[in-house]
């Protein structure tokens, strides 16, 4: 059998350097911007205790974690899967802070199983979140955050779905359901499986069954949410997350909004708004987020919270700015050829050109000695050449 130690399991697979250009010069940015509007970076660790990481956040982030035994201490260890139950950690536990807090991220997470076809399991998230803050106006800089980020990307947003998880919890406690029921309505809804939830509410008495089997076509522009108060029991949680929504939908009037009562994805750990943004070119969401507020009371300090997150890996396929501009090849200053006329040395006429161009942001590479003919392998797209005691750049020429 032929040495196959070069292979790299399913789903995993390297960076290489135009594709990871690309992704750290995303990174930069959106970094950057978060920055601007006052969130600190924040680098969790790859690996935590299990119980750390998964808390409350649901029985498919269990899934999604690979798991493994810590040598020094003998406890189940996990590599993250999500990054958001962390950064809730270093909130809730570390920074103890009594104000509002914003904290960013960016780092590569572990899937056990990829989440659709030609995924890959090892995405790089990135992502910002608020603490603190209870009231609407942090869902509303959350999302307008994610829209800039977007937008820092060249991406443009197809539209920005809404839904709010206390209209399916109101529903689902009226109902009186089991927890194996209301998990398993849960993901019928999810899938919009109108059959298979017309099954399962068989046995709930109306309005609320009427209510359940609303839910799946209970999606659209801005009058989704005066049908869906038309059709809902006028339930206190139900009222109150449809007013949330209307007030999302006038403060965000320019983005281009759509509303979902039945997308509950992050339903077990979401506590009210939830909200993905879509673009063209991508099968699914481009960015998650949504309202999590006292998810830190696992880690002893109840928070409100809010925030979305991102792969970065994905938002450099989707971004139109195409390849990265190529560096500029630069001879070597010990060239004999180089020799100038007015005798001053080509080492240090070299260096000096090939420094200003660096802190002009080009990339300069040096031709090391017998290499010709191989310098657009190494990413060069021009090249530096003495024109008389001048120095000019060209385009390679370069087959």
């Amino acid at each position: 059998m032929a040495n196959q130690r070069w292979l790299l399991p399913e789903a995993i697979e390297d960076v290489l350097p135009r594709e990871a250009l690309r992704v750290e010069f995303l990174r930069r940015g959106l970094l950057d911007e978060f920055s601007r509007h006052g969130y600190e970076f924040v680098i969790p660790p790859l690996l935590e205790y299990v119980e750390s990481l998964l808390t409350d956040s649901g029985h498919d982030l269990d899934l999604r974690t690979f798991k493994l035994v810590d040598q020094l201490s003998g406890r189940s260890m996990g590599v993250r899967a999500d990054i958001t139950p962390q950064v809730a950690r270093i909130d809730a536990h570390l920074l103890n802070r009594e104000g509002v807090t914003r904290l960013c991220y960016c780092g590569s997470v572990l899937h056990t199983l990829p989440a659709g076809f030609n995924a890959t399991r090892e995405p790089l998230q990135i992502g910002a979140e608020i603490y603190g803050h209870a009231g609407l106006e942090a869902d509303i800089e959350a999302i307008r955050l994610l829209a800039a980020a977007l937008g820092l990307c060249n991406i443009t947003a197809s539209r920005f779905d809404l839904g709010h998880v206390a209209v399916f919890r109101a529903l689902a406690k009226q109902a009186g359901l089991a927890p194996a029921a209301e998990e398993e309505l849960f993901g019928a809804l999810q899938a919009k499986d109108v059959p298979t939830v017309r099954d399962l509410v068989k046995g709930v008495a109306d309005p609320v069954r009427s209510a359940l089997l609303a839910l799946p076509e209970l999606y659209g522009d801005r009058q989704v949410l005066d049908r869906a108060a038309k059709v809902l029991p006028a339930l206190p949680a139900i009222e109150t997350a449809l007013s949330d929504l209307r007030r999302l939908a006038d403060a965000l009037a320019d983005l281009p909004l759509s509303f979902d009562l039945a997308d509950l994805r992050g339903y077990h750990y979401h506590s009210g708004v939830a909200f993905a943004a879509y673009c063209t070119g991508s099968p699914g969401a481009v960015a998650l987020g949504g309202r999590y507020d006292d998810f830190g009371r696992v880690y002893g300090r109840a928070r409100p919270a809010t925030g979305f997150s991102m792969d970065l890996r994905e938002l450099a396929r989707l971004s139109p700015g195409g390849a990265a501009r190529g560096a500029i090849a630069a001879p070597w200053p010990e060239d004999d050829a180089l020799a100038l006329r007015d005798g001053s040395s080509a080492s240090r006429a070299v260096n000096a050109e090939v420094l200003r161009l660096r802190a002009q942001g080009e990339r300069v590479v040096l031709a090391l000695p017998g290499h010709e003919g191989t310098l657009r392998e190494a990413g060069c797209d021009r090249i530096l050449v003495r024109s008389g005691d001048d120095w000019i750049i060209e385009s390679l020429k370069e087959d």
